[in-house]
């Protein structure tokens, strides 16, 4: 008799947890790939591995472009110019090699103002 109100109990409060409001608010900037917040307490485990995952394909690009800018900078200083490419950059020994950059993303560098960019491919 008792595992009857049990698992209307366990049913209950997993109808409960899945019928939450969605916060998809239309004015929400969504320049991010993914969100993976669903506020769901059973995919929590899924939810955090995937911002885990984003954070670290953002910090990789933001290394990238660190050392690739600085390694412009450097160039500018020593040459007087900005570099006509990046692979010129590693020619000349300002950089040791291109960076190995998430899959799907290219560096775009503009040489009239020393200016580098992470962007999809």
């Amino acid at each position: 008799m008792r595992t009857l109100p049990l698992s209307l109990l366990l049913g209950a409060a997993v109808l409960a947890a899945g019928c939450g409001k969605k916060s998809s608010d239309p004015g929400k900037d969504t320049n991010t790939a993914t969100r993976y917040d669903t506020g769901n307490p059973l995919t929590a485990p899924v939810d955090y591995l995937g911002s885990v995952a984003q954070a670290q394909r953002f910090s990789e690009k933001q290394i990238d472009i660190a050392y690739v800018t600085q390694a412009v900078q450097l160039f500018n200083a020593g040459e007087g110019r900005f570099p006509t490419s990046i692979q010129e950059l590693v020619e000349q020994h300002y950089l040791g090699k291109m960076p190995d950059l998430p899959r799907g993303y290219q560096l775009d560098y503009n040489p009239a103002t020393g200016e580098v960019k992470v962007v999809r491919k």
